[in-house]
């Protein structure tokens, strides 16, 4: 894995952490991605390796996770959406490339929408379009259905760090040569506590909230209201591995896309987590990044 810095930006409520993999040229772009909403910014490290030093990536671990557990609430997109203008503006320069993948994505397209002059053309991965929550299910359900066994880990505890490696090994995503250094090191980043009793650093009441927060309708209509052009990069295939993605043709015609400014590219074998992990989605995703920050 590539080396990388953590800094730390000032926000509302205390300090965001984030990791920097800086461009081999001080002039080169800079794009700020966001993680999914029980991840950390670790899981953009093979994105940030196919870069191969073009741009400057800065991934935060957004408010409730990681290295910015410590963060209060109040949580949410909209939250999320406003670190995310702050973290750009303590970066200095101009306009920066956002991208985001899964929660991220729709974070990302509220921060475009909430703050057009602080970035240039995001890239959605797998995320940002969304459906109208169903209006016979309570708040727990919501989110059960949108993040299903996700939520068990964070009440789980593990006896050492090999226990939580096999956890995620045996996940359908992450099956054959899915796995990598890269994504040894993003799960691990996840760990807090001391063993016998490790545990998920995810604040439940973050996730509860940003969760539900997926179906608000401020979210919902942010992909539809971006300022200029975007691109979705849609994965083949689901978070279980199972052959219906989050996404498909028919999918996103419902949600409206045909009638906005993103581009649906779908991404040909991978999941809705290897299409950031793996090196053939990371290879697509920082393709996407440099054309958004290099148009032309």
């Amino acid at each position: 894995m590539i080396p990388y810095e953590e800094i730390r930006v000032p926000v509302t409520g205390g300090e965001l952490a984030a990791l920097r993999w800086p461009a081999s040229d001080p002039d080169a772009p800079v794009v700020v991605a966001l993680h999914g909403i029980t991840a950390n910014a670790l899981s953009w490290a093979a994105v940030a390796r196919l870069l191969a030093g073009r741009a400057t990536l800065v991934a935060p671990d957004l408010r409730g996770r990681a290295g910015s557990a410590g963060l209060p609430g109040p949580y949410g997109i909209a939250a999320h959406a406003d670190d995310a203008a702050a973290l750009a503006g303590a970066l200095g320069g101009g306009r920066v490339v956002l991208a985001g993948h899964s929660m991220g994505a729709f974070v990302a397209a509220l921060a475009a929408v909430r703050h057009p002059g602080r970035f240039g053309e995001p890239v959605l991965v797998d995320g940002g379009f969304g459906f109208p929550a169903p209006t016979d299910l309570s708040a727990d359900e919501l989110l059960t259905a949108v993040i299903g066994p996700a939520m068990d880990r964070l009440s789980m505890t593990f006896p050492d760090r090999d226990a939580y490696r096999s956890f995620w090994r045996s996940h359908p995503a992450f099956g054959g040569d899915a796995w990598s250094p890269e994504v040894d090191a993003y799960i691990q980043r996840d760990l807090t506590g001391e063993e016998p009793a490790l545990r998920s650093g995810c604040r439940l009441e973050a996730v509860r909230t940003d969760g539900v927060g997926l179906f608000q309708d401020e979210v919902l209509a942010a992909v539809r209201e971006l300022p200029g052009p975007a691109t979705l990069l849609w994965a083949q295939r689901g978070l279980m591995n199972e052959e219906q993605g989050l996404y498909d043709e028919s999918r996103l015609a419902a949600a409206g896309q045909p009638g906005t400014n993103v581009r649906a590219v779908r991404v040909e074998g991978v999941n809705h987590y290897t299409v950031l992990t793996g090196g053939k989605g990371a290879g697509e995703v920082a393709g996407a990044l440099l054309r958004a920050a290099l148009p032309g």
